[in-house]
């Protein structure tokens, strides 16, 4: 399946399980499905069920914009999230 980079992790929480995500191409919606890739040979793919910008729930998230959402497994500042097509 092609994937498009659409930004990079910029923030973890541990206890929640959320990372933040800033946006620098395309858009990302909730249902669409991500990867995000971790240094060495870490991966994963998930769908987004929810995301906040701002502290609010949104459906849509915009280049520039910085949104927060739960991942499926722990992930680090840098690693690169990508839209599965």
């Amino acid at each position: 399946m092609p994937e498009t980079q659409i930004g990079k992790i910029t923030h973890y929480f541990g206890k929640i399980g959320v990372g933040v995500i800033e946006l620098d191409k395309g858009e990302l919606s909730v249902g669409d499905t991500i990867k995000i890739k971790g240094h060495g040979d870490k991966e994963f793919e998930q769908v987004v069920t929810s995301m906040q910008v701002e502290h609010q729930e949104v459906t849509t998230a915009k280049p520039g914009e910085a949104a927060g959402l739960k991942v499926d497994q722990p992930v680090k500042e840098g690693d690169l999230v990508f839209k599965v097509e």
